[in-house]
C-alpha cells in the first residue's frame, strides 16, 4: 500500500518527467457537442463510436467520404463543407482531429488548449490531451485497452484476444443482468437485500444458459432468487434478444 507521503513523491516526479501514465476515463458524450476535423477514412471510423455514445457530432471536412456523407443525410451528424475555423468548437466538449494536413492540425490543438477542450491527434499522442484506446465493446460491456501510446500493435492484439475471450452473447447477459437489477430495486425495500440479491446476479451459469440458449433454466433460476415476476422479466429479454 502507498501512503500519501509516497504519492506526492511520485506526483511530484511524474510532472518533471516522461514516465507517466494516461488516466482511464468513460465520458457521458449524452447530448455534448463533438467536433471532428477531417473527412476522409480515419475521420469516418472516429464518428461512429462518437454519435454511438449519444455525442452532438460535427464534422468540418472540404472533402467528404461518401459513407460521411450519408451519415450527414440521415441525421446522425452534422457536417460544415469546408476548412476548420476557430469558431468551430464554440460549446464543444471535445475535438478529434482525424486529418493529416499537419497546420490544421497546429490550428485545432491550440484552439482546443486555449477554450480548455479535451483534444485527440489521431495517431500523434504527444498533442493530444486524451488518447483513444483500443475497444472491445459487447452491448453494454466495454473493455478499453490502453499502452499510454508505447504499442498500438500490442494493444490491437490484446483487443483481438478479448473479443475471443468475451464473445457477443455478453451484450445479452449484461442486458437481462440490467433488467434483473432494476426488477430487485423496485421489489425489494430492504437495503441489505437488496445488496445480496444484486450480488447474486454474477452467478456464472447464466451465462452458460444463455450460451446453450436455455431460457428455461434462466428463468427458473430468476424466480428462485429474485422472488416471483422475475420469470416474466426474464422471458421480456429473451424476446428481444
Amino acid at each position: 500500500m502507498i501512503d500519501i507521503l509516497q504519492a506526492m513523491s511520485i506526483q511530484a516526479e511524474n510532472r518533471t518527467n516522461e514516465n507517466y501514465s494516461y488516466y482511464p476515463l468513460f465520458a457521458d458524450l449524452h447530448g455534448k457537442k463533438v467536433v471532428v476535423v477531417g473527412g476522409g477514412r480515419v475521420a469516418e471510423r472516429k464518428v461512429l463510436p462518437l454519435a454511438f455514445a449519444g455525442g452532438r457530432v460535427l464534422l468540418v471536412s472540404p472533402e467528404l467520404t461518401e459513407n460521411i456523407r450519408r451519415m450527414a443525410d440521415q441525421g446522425i451528424i452534422a457536417i460544415r463543407e469546408r476548412e476548420f475555423q476557430p469558431h468551430d468548437l464554440e460549446d464543444a466538449w471535445l475535438v478529434v482531429s482525424a486529418t493529416d494536413h499537419e497546420e490544421t492540425q497546429r490550428q485545432v490543438v491550440a484552439e482546443a488548449d486555449r477554450r480548455r477542450i479535451f483534444c485527440n491527434v489521431v495517431d500523434i499522442p504527444d498533442q493530444c490531451s486524451f488518447i483513444v484506446p483500443s475497444m472491445v465493446r459487447r452491448g453494454d460491456l466495454c473493455i478499453a485497452i490502453s499502452t499510454a501510446g508505447r504499442s498500438p500493435a500490442v494493444a490491437k492484439r490484446l483487443r483481438r484476444e478479448m473479443e475471443e475471450a468475451y464473445p457477443l452473447i455478453w451484450g445479452i447477459y449484461l442486458q437481462l443482468l440490467g433488467k434483473l437489477r432494476e426488477f430487485i430495486l423496485a421489489s425489494s425495500s430492504d437495503a441489505d437485500e437488496k445488496k445480496r440479491l444484486c450480488t447474486a446476479l454474477a452467478e456464472p451459469d447464466i451465462l452458460k444458459w444463455l450460451t446453450e440458449d436455455d431460457w428455461e433454466s434462466i428463468a427458473t433460476w430468476a424466480e428462485s432468487v429474485c422472488g416471483h415476476g422475475a420469470g416474466d422479466t426474464v422471458e421480456g429479454v429473451r424476446s428481444n434478444a
